[in-house]
Order: C-alpha cells, then structure tokens, then sequence
C-alpha cells in the first residue's frame, strides 16, 4: 500500500510539473487520466485483498479453538511401538523359517496321485502271496507323480529363460521281478522320472504369434506319437495304448531334444493358438530310463506335425497329422546252450530297432477322435549257431494301433464359465465318454500272438485338478487257448 501510494505521488506531482512547464493536449490529459484510472483500480483490489483476509482470520482462530486438542506422542509412546514393530518382524521370520520351504531359486511344486479299483472276470494271483489263492478284484496306487518345476535364468525383457524340472514317480517292488522285491516284497521306491533343462531360444513374451523353439537337455519324454506324450495325469485311459510299453516308445531318455513351431494361428479371442507345422529333432542314449547307454551308439530322433491352416469357427478346427521316426540300437544277445559259457548271456553285436509312427489328431467340442500306428523293426537272432557265424539274425515286425473316439459336454473349457470367480474349489463340472480300440501284435510273422483291448469309459471332471474315471475293458487274444478277459476299472485321480 505505500509503495502504491507513492508511485501515486510520484505521478501527480509529475503532472503538476509538467502542467507548470508546458499546457498539455487533450490526447495527452486522456492518456493521463487511463493511467491515473487503472493505478486507482490496483489501489482497489489490493485494498479488498487485506480486508477479506482480515475477515477470515477470527473464523480460523474460532474454528482452531473449537478443534479437539492436539495429541503429542510421548517418549513412552514412540517405545512402545518400536517394540509391536520388532515383536511382528520375529513373528514373520519365524513363520518363514519353520513353515515356509525355502529355496535358492523360483520353485513350483505340483503332483498326482491315483488310486484304484478293479474287477475282472479271469482269475489271478498277481500280488498274492499264495498261488493257491487266486483273487478277482483288488484295490491299488498305481501312480503318485511328484514334480518341482522352476527358472533358473528369467528374462523379463524378451522371455529366453532357461528353466527346470524333476520329477519322481513312486513304484511297487511287488511282482516287478527284481532282486529289491525278493528282499522288500511289500516295500516300494521313489524312482527319477523327469531331470532337465530347457532354453527358450525365441522370445516368448512378443505374443501368441510369434513361432517357438526351445532346447531339452537332461532326462525327458521323447516326442513320439500322441500317447507316449502325453503325460500321465492328462491320458484319457486309465490304462495306456499297448504299443506305449510293447515298442519302448513310452520310455525316457537322456539326451538333448530341439522342439518348435512354425506359423501359428492365434485367436485372442478364444485364446486359441495353432502352429502350422510343429517339429521335434533329437539325439539320446536309448538305453531307457536312469540308465548309461548300454552300446557306443546313440538314437536319434524326429517328428513333424502338420495343423490344417484354417480359423476357429471352420469344422476341421484342430484336425492334426502327424509323422514320427525313431532310429534306434540294440544289443543282441545270445545264451549258448551248451559248452563252457551254457547258460550264460553273451553279447554277439548290435542291431537296429527303429520306430515309424503316424497320428491323426481331431478335438471339435464336443467331439474328438484320435488314431495312431507303430510300427517296429527290431534285429533279432535266432539261435547260437548263426549268432556264432553271422553278426545278424532276422528281422522281427511288430505293430500297434488304437483308435480312440469321445464325446465331452458340461463347462469345464467353457471359457465363459471358467472366467467367473468363485469361492473355495468351484470348478464347472464336465463329462467326457469315449470308446477306444487296441490292438498289439508284437511278431507279424507269427500268428495269433496278437491282442485287442475294447475299451468303453467315461472321465468326469468335477475340479480343476481332480477326475473320476470308468473303464470297462474287455481282452480279446489272437491265440485260441486264452479266453476273453472283462476287466471294471474305477480310478480317482487327484493332483496338488
């Protein structure tokens, strides 16, 4: 306010200067005067300014006054919560080292459990401890699978992670044939199933579109096929295709596997994604599972899938081909029935035992259907006198095949449903009934020696994790002498 006041005086007294020395024009007196005019109306608003400020200062004063009173933490106070805060930081660290499992890196941990009831109309004495008591119907755990899964390198900026997993599957020593169940008859182990490393070699974080290729060093399913595949809490049958454990597809192996894709379909949408060329490349042991290679030989390996390149409306959605090769060595061995080494297993040479697979592969909801044909080709020798004079014997063909059709309807992958959220174990409740043909022979050179297996089964899916299946089996042999066998199997299959 002064300073306006004199910036003020200063303007009249240099207008009454300059009106002494010289008589101003009107355009200058009308310029004056705006000045003077606009100086007046700053003079104003300020003036108003400090009034209305002046006004508000009792209201804040009263309304202080009226506030409850202020509260000041004391030195006891501030102690005291130093004291909760080191008292709730022990209780977590407590919990975490005596209920948390602790590890150095990223661990996923999940596995399945199966437990079983069956039936069947042919006696057996499978699992007794008597032959004279011969049994029909039994109760089992065929399976528990343990499986730790995690990263051991993540890449947050293009997804090339190298990750982990092991796995372990428990087995019965009863009636297996070896030394551990003579000893341990009623005992059981936990044997390694799964040990490996994968790379992803392409970035899996650029989107659904982008092709894939991963490499798998270690102990791992060989990509043969569509059922020995599949892993064993994901198999529609309770019982697996015959050719799985007959041809030695089904097996482990130790070597390093190359997996990828090539243009994908991808629909957002549905979160549907179909590549349309899927391929596998490998090198292994051969020799199965957890063991070293038995020969100086290695197996390889190759499989090349092909996807109908078509939308997800169309009704050849999911309509799959597939080739499968498998080149491998054996030992041939020969067991001399007379002179010195009667009696004892000698290995003569090493021979071929190669695999050819092909696979129709169809899931439409809700119906599907699977077809799949092995075929071996193994050396074998016939006696001890040609393994004595020819590295080789002869070759034995074998064959397998199985065809597998099912119906699904309910919510499960309904993607609607599984959306909603809900509490505790809600999971829409699905079914799935199918009927299955199986059939092995292992020597196609040798008459009624094969087997048929009819299948009629039904999977009811009531959580995400748990399914209870049905499966009426009947046996059908190629060899007149065995009489048809119907087998009722009920299995409840849990996972964690």
């Amino acid at each position: 306010m002064h300073t306006s006041k004199h910036w003020l005086g200063a303007g009249l007294i240099a207008l009454a200067g300059t009106a002494g020395a010289a008589a101003p024009s009107n355009e200058d007196l009308q310029k004056q005067i705006q000045a003077l005019q606009q100086a007046v109306d700053a003079l104003k608003q300020q003036l108003q300014a400090k009034t209305n400020e002046a006004a508000a200062a009792p209201a804040a004063v009263a309304a202080a006054t009226d506030a409850e009173p202020v509260e000041v933490a004391t030195k006891q106070d501030i102690d005291g919560i130093r004291a909760d805060l080191e008292n709730y930081k022990y209780d977590q660290q407590r919990n975490r080292d005596t209920k948390t499992a602790l590890t150095k890196r990223a661990l996923t941990l999940a596995g399945t459990v199966q437990v079983r009831a069956s039936s069947q109309s042919q006696q057996t004495t499978s699992g007794t401890t008597a032959t004279a008591e011969p049994r029909h119907t039994t109760f089992d755990v065929p399976s528990v699978l343990l499986n730790l899964s995690g990263s051991l390198f993540k890449d947050y900026s293009e997804g090339k992670n190298l990750d982990y997993k092991i796995g372990f599957s428990y087995a019965k020593n009863v009636n297996s044939g070896s030394v551990l169940a003579t000893v341990a008859p009623n005992g059981s182990q936990l044997n390694l199933t799964d040990a490996y490393l994968v790379y992803s070699f392409f970035p899996t974080v650029a989107g659904l579109e982008e092709p894939k290729l991963t490499a798998t060093f270690g102990q791992q399913q060989i990509p043969f096929g569509l059922e020995a595949q599949a892993a064993e809490e994901l198999r529609p049958v309770i019982n697996s295709a015959q050719f799985v454990n007959a041809s030695g597809v089904g097996n482990r192996q130790i070597g390093l596997i190359l997996r990828g894709d090539y243009d994908p379909y991808v629909d957002y949408g549905f979160n549907y994604r179909a590549p349309l060329i899927e391929y596998a490349l490998g090198i292994v042991n051969g020799s199965s599972t957890n063991k070293l290679d038995d020969n100086g030989d290695q197996d390889y390996l190759a499989r090349l899938a092909f996807t109908l390149p078509v939308d997800y409306n169309s009704w050849l959605r999911e309509l799959k081909f597939g080739a499968s090769y498998y080149k491998g060595t054996k030992n041939l061995v020969a067991t001399p029935t007379i002179g010195a080494g009667a009696g004892t297993a000698t290995l003569r040479a090493t021979g071929k035992s190669d695999r050819y697979g092909v696979d129709i592969y169809y899931n439409h909801d809700p119906i599907g259907f699977t077809y799949e044909q092995v075929e071996g080709r193994d050396d074998l020798l016939i006696n001890t006198t040609q393994a004595a004079t020819t590295r080789k014997g002869r070759e034995v063909s074998s064959r397998g095949q199985t065809f597998t059709g099912f119906y699904t309807w309910g919510q499960q992958w309904v993607k609607s449903y599984k959306g909603q959220a809900k509490y505790d174990d809600w999971w829409p409740t699905s079914y799935q009934a199918f009927v299955r043909w199986d059939k092995w022979d292992p020597n196609l050179d040798v008459g009624k020696d094969d087997t048929t297996i009819y299948t009629l089964g039904l999977n009811v899916f009531f959580a995400e994790t748990t399914k209870l299946q049905v499966n009426l089996n009947q046996y059908h042999y190629g060899n007149p002498v065995l009489k048809t066998n119907n087998e009722l199997l009920a299995q409840f299959q849990y996972g964690f």
